[in-house]
């Protein structure tokens, strides 16, 4: 990496840091640990339950973000490392902040390890980017022509604009469908060449993708409706606007930016205790599981590495030394 895009990196993320932490003070100062502990605790345990297996339906997406990918490059990998590879990267890459590039890097391991080139995980981090956009902006879609008034509220625009916008958004979908399914000439970027996906492929990328965001906003609806009545699509607005936030500052896993804009989206209807136990079940568990599940996989992949290493010295032919003869006469 250059020095200027090491300093770009870095100066991101600690402004990404920076900007969090102060959001973070911003959104719980008015609350102390007994008050955040105790709204908690108010959520009641079916309700933890139910958006722990939306959280696990919306992982198990994820792992079919990858999946499109690895079939773009035409590469017939099992879908049990498939899923492995998914779940690593994006359990400690949402909470790293910077997914992009974070989950880029820790997919290559594997991917690399199983003898895909650089190029084709580049294309896989590129078609799982492409999965996230395509699904936020269907979704975003839904809730701006299906509730147009909250859209307007926040972004001071009129509904009609809003629902103007969320037409918008199916519209740009239809034509990335149209395009994969008749722009055949390679795009190229430098060395690199980028064919559009097969039409398959694209409506598998927005199914998945919109899924995906549809059960992390149910999710969220689910911890909120332990106190309040909160309907599903308002859940999903308030998602969306928070994601939209997310891209535009990159604070790690959304810390702060997220709550801040759920609750101004939101108003009383999120209680503290609800974000405080989306953020843990959503991220902080994921990426509990996912670091000692990395940390394995490292030793394995080293321990093969080092067995190969042992089976090829082994099987080396050694280099026939010249013998030496009396000389005649």
């Amino acid at each position: 990496m250059s020095g200027r895009k090491r300093l770009f990196t870095y100066g991101t993320m600690i402004f990404g840091v920076g900007l969090a932490g102060y959001l973070v003070y911003i959104g719980l100062s008015q609350f102390t640990w007994a008050q955040i502990l105790d709204s908690v605790r108010a959520i009641p345990m079916s309700n933890f339950l139910l958006a722990l297996l939306y959280c696990a339906g919306s992982y198990l997406c994820l792992t079919g973000f990858d999946w499109t990918g690895v079939r773009y490059v035409k590469n017939d990998l099992a879908y049990p490392k498939i899923a492995l590879a998914s779940f690593v990267a994006l359990g400690l890459g949402q909470s790293i902040g910077l997914a992009g590039l974070s989950s880029g890097a820790i997919r290559y391991r594997y991917y690399a390890h199983w003898g895909m080139s650089t190029e084709d995980v580049a294309k896989i981090v590129l078609m799982s980017g492409m999965t996230v956009g395509l699904g936020l902006l269907v979704l975003s879609g839904i809730v701006m022509v299906l509730n147009p008034s909250d859209v307007a509220q926040l972004l001071r625009i009129s509904p009609g604009i809003a629902m103007l916008i969320g037409g918008l958004c199916f519209v740009l979908a239809g034509v990335y469908v149209v395009l994969s399914a008749t722009l055949r000439a390679p795009l190229k970027i430098r060395a690199w060449t980028f064919v559009m996906p097969s039409a398959k492929i694209a409506i598998l990328q927005i199914v998945i993708g919109t899924v995906n965001f549809a059960l992390v906003s149910a999710c969220l609806m689910e911890l909120m409706q332990a106190t309040e009545n909160v309907s599903y699509l308002k859940a999903a607005t308030a998602f969306v606007l928070a994601n939209i936030a997310i891209l535009i500052t990159h604070a790690p896993g959304g810390l702060g930016v997220l709550e801040v804009t759920v609750k101004h989206v939101m108003g009383d209807q999120a209680s503290i205790g609800a974000l405080v136990a989306f953020r843990v079940i959503y991220f902080f568990i994921p990426f509990a599981i996912a670091l000692p599940v990395s940390l394995v996989g490292e030793a394995v992949f080293r321990a093969r590495k080092k067995l190969r290493g042992d089976r090829e010295a082994e099987h080396a032919v050694p280099e026939a030394t010249p013998s030496l003869s009396a000389p005649h006469g």
